[in-house]
């Protein structure tokens, strides 16, 4: 061997590295438990004499810790992705990400100004004192990467850039005007197909957080992921809400705001349901067949991207089930920051769906990257505010949003009820 010759480095791991896994082991053991403990329950139940209460209280004490650790486990997934705040390995800045940076930390807009910034205001014309400055491209990035990992309709959503504050997108009711014909028969006029439009204003969506002096000083830190990190949960939040349940009013339209009608009358323009055929509960047997019916309730088309979407209470119900063959039907997720599956397919984990009760529809089935459309334009703007809150800087922080469905027959949806 050559003397010379420098030995490979040796792989290592992050703490957060080792953190997921530990995590996620834990996570995978504590699935087992509530596997066994729930058999158990399940025996019992059975059994002329019916579940023991100690045996009932534990399987729900492990189902909130599975939860609790699921939400751990994807925090520690999302952390490990997210860039540190310091300066160190940083390229060098472009010219607008520097004169962003001198007007966040001191309010110096001398050089924004000469970038010729547009004003917030979209109708009323502005300076850029009144409506603030735009980010640089690569905050705007960050912001848009961080809220597809955590905005739950978002992450599975098409999502579409304009640069107006309306996205107009013409459909066929009717379809495609097409026809068979022989090599050299004529060729008949075919009919006009109808066209309707849909659209989708943007509407503006805002944060607020404060900074103080000694962060703003601090060269070592860099503004823009702190922007970045302290925007991305409200805004997540807030947009979810919308996308599931908006009443597009000054907020996008949710999919469970559009009329809902049983899934054997369906027409465009409705979301299709199917029924659990007891008010808010699940059939006395063979519960998990009404699951099946809401997947075939989607054409195949849409099965092939499909996921099903639900609040964690229903997600915990759904835990307990099995098939036929005894098998669960929830199944925990292959991999630390991957999703869990229902039948086959996977889960998202939407908080603002309802809770299971009478009537309601606390689950929903689909194709979202073609049934629903998540709009953003282009920009986000700040506004530095020292004077409101002394001794703290307030940063306004706007990105304007819209979203609604775009196809009525990708999304079907679970109702807890007769009619």
């Amino acid at each position: 061997m050559n003397a010379h010759a420098q030995a490979a480095p040796l792989e290592t791991k992050s703490a957060d590295d080792l953190d997921l896994k530990d995590a996620f082991g834990e996570f995978m053991a504590t699935f087992e438990a509530f596997k066994d403990s729930n058999d158990e329950k399940l025996t019992q139940l059975e059994s002329r004499l019916g579940a023991d209460v100690v045996t009932a209280e534990k399987v729900e004490r492990i189902s909130r810790s599975l939860d609790q650790q699921k939400r751990a486990l994807d925090n520690l997934a999302l952390k490990r992705v997210r860039p540190a705040l310091g300066g160190a390995g940083r390229a060098m800045p472009s010219e607008h990400k520097a004169a962003f940076d001198a007007y966040m930390r001191s309010g110096d807009d001398r050089a924004l100004r000469t970038l010729d910034t547009k004003a917030m205001s979209i109708n009323l014309g502005g300076s850029g004192q009144d409506g603030g400055y735009l980010v640089p491209d690569e905050t705007e990035a960050e912001i848009g990467k961080r809220l597809a990992a955590l905005s739950p309709i978002r992450s599975i959503a098409s999502v579409r850039q304009v640069s107006s504050s309306v996205l107009k997108k013409p459909f066929s009711i009717t379809g495609p005007a097409v026809g068979w014909v022989a090599e050299t028969a004529a060729r008949p006029q075919t009919n006009t197909a109808t066209l309707a439009e849909l659209q989708f204003p943007t509407m503006e969506l805002y944060a607020m957080p404060a900074a103080t002096a000694s962060l703003l000083d601090d060269a070592v830190v860099d503004l823009d992921q702190w922007i970045s990190g302290e925007v991305e949960a409200a805004f997540a939040e807030q947009e979810g809400a919308a996308f599931v349940s908006g009443d597009g009013t000054s907020k996008p339209k949710g999919f469970l705001s559009e009329a809902q009608v049983a899934e054997s009358a369906w027409a465009w323009g409705k979301i299709g349901y199917t029924l659990t055929g007891v008010a808010g509960d699940w059939p006395a047997s063979d519960a998990s067949d009404v699951l099946i019916d809401t997947i075939y309730a989607l054409k195949a088309g849409y099965r092939q991207n499909a996921s099903w979407v639900m609040n964690r209470k229903t997600q915990a119900a759904i835990r307990k089930m099995k098939d036929g063959d005894g098998n669960y039907l929830w199944q925990p997720p292959a991999s630390p920051g991957s999703r869990a599956m229902l039948m086959g397919f996977p889960l998202v984990e939407a908080e603002d769906m309802p809770d299971i009760d009478e009537d309601e529809t606390p689950i929903a089935f689909g194709d979202f990257s073609r049934g629903y459309l998540v709009v953003d334009r282009a920009g986000v703007r700040v506004l530095r505010d020292p004077y409101s809150a002394k001794p703290y800087v307030l940063f306004y922080i706007t990105k304007r949003v819209g979203g609604g469905v775009q196809d009525f027959d990708a999304i079907k949806l679970l109702k807890f009820g007769t009619a």
